[in-house]
């Protein structure tokens, strides 16, 4: 997770900030107590929050969190909270995160896939009421969420800023979107309204082989994807290997990939190695000549990636956010791509949100990628 470098909360900034504060200031957290709360619930408080806890502990509403007298049930019920609130909107409201595996049909099993996925996400810490910050040890400024389930808002540039803006009303200026999705990751999905996946996390695409060639090229380009240093979850190589074995596709280590049970996952990536090889694939792999890193595989990887948004296999708003950063962006910014880039910023724009014109914007980004695919591939300089 990348962090910005701005400057730490001082203990004396702590306690002008504490004295803006409508509450009860008890002596703060000694190291010992902080230590003890961090190991006892398994989360780290960030640098800055440590900070204002060690200086003075806010009390006399149940909106601040107690970390030294509330109850051990009642300090994780809070913690539990945003994920909990996740899951709420999995089960009533359909949703679904984009990096997330395929959704199954049965909501009892989308649960249990959604509560795995979320288990490594980065834990929020209670601040006071709805208000979290991100537990990354020895980060300061991170944003402070307001979070309430899925509709989750930005209510500081951080602790300093919102403690202002909560009780005082004073803002603490313009917050940024790239900082936002830089420092809290997984959350940042929902800071920008949907947009703006997590670019470094699998491709986020639903099986769309029908043919056996179909399959072998999925595996080629997932291959491609792992040669420019993109990860893949398990179950991604897994469905593929299924996929491929379904549909005729004969390799001896290829029934194997496709059985991985989730205690085997671990196997994952050998065997598709493996498959590979049987395939003949690995050798066809294009070679990194030029000066922009793996120029050959990363065009090779944006035609597919516009394939996968024309068919349907992966959101048009996803689709144009990886091809923004690892094709335009690592690719010098070919004029070719700047079309499809305008039509990915537009449909990520919090305006375009607030007035409920994303369906249009995804529409525009399909049809583009469309124009792209009848072109001459790569295409022409110009």
């Amino acid at each position: 997770m990348t962090v910005p470098s701005p400057a730490s909360l001082t203990q004396e900034a702590a306690l002008r900030l504490q004295r803006l504060l409508p509450a009860e200031i008890a002596p703060g957290l000694s190291e010992r107590e902080l230590d003890a709360v961090e190991a006892r619930f398994g989360f780290a408080f960030s640098a800055d929050h440590r900070v204002l806890l060690g200086t003075g502990l806010p009390q006399g509403s149940p909106e601040w969190p107690d970390w030294r007298n509330d109850s051990p049930e009642d300090l994780a019920e809070r913690l539990a909270r945003p994920v909990e609130g996740v899951l709420f909107d999995v089960e009533h409201k359909r949703f679904w995160h984009p990096v997330w595996p395929s959704r199954p049909a049965e909501t009892s099993d989308a649960l249990r896939v959604a509560r795995a996925e979320l288990a490594s996400v980065p834990r929020l810490v209670p601040v006071y009421g709805h208000r979290y910050l991100p537990g990354t040890a020895g980060a300061y400024g991170h944003p402070v969420l307001s979070v309430w389930q899925t509709d989750i808002i930005i209510y500081g540039d951080d602790l300093a800023g919102y403690l202002r803006h909560e009780f005082t009303g004073c803002t603490s200026g313009p917050t940024t979107r790239t900082r936002t999705r830089t420092t809290v990751d997984f959350w940042s999905y929902f800071v920008d309204g949907g947009p703006g996946i997590d670019v470094t996390a699998p491709t986020p695409f639903t099986p769309y082989a029908l043919s056996a060639q179909e399959a072998v090229d999925c595996l080629r380009m997932l291959a491609l994807e792992r040669l420019i240093g993109r990860r893949h979850h398990p179950e991604q190589l897994i469905e593929a290997g299924l996929t491929a074995l379904v549909l005729d596709v004969e390799t001896e280590a290829l029934p194997l990939l496709a059985g991985l049970s989730r205690s085997e996952h671990g196997q994952a990536d050998a065997l598709f190695d493996q498959v590979l090889g049987e395939l003949g694939l690995l050798q066809g792999l294009p070679a990194d000549t030029t000066g922009l890193p793996r120029e050959a595989a990363r065009w090779e990887l944006v035609r597919w990636w516009l394939r996968l948004i024309v068919n349907g296999s992966l959101a048009p708003g996803a689709g144009g956010d990886l091809i923004t950063h690892e094709g335009w962006g690592i690719l010098a910014r070919p004029r070719s791509l700047r079309p499809l880039v305008d039509r990915t910023d537009a449909y990520n724009d919090c305006a375009a949100i607030a007035h409920g014109d994303r369906e249009h914007l995804a529409a525009s980004i399909v049809e583009e990628a469309e124009r792209l695919l009848d072109g001459p591939w790569p295409p022409p300089p110009e």
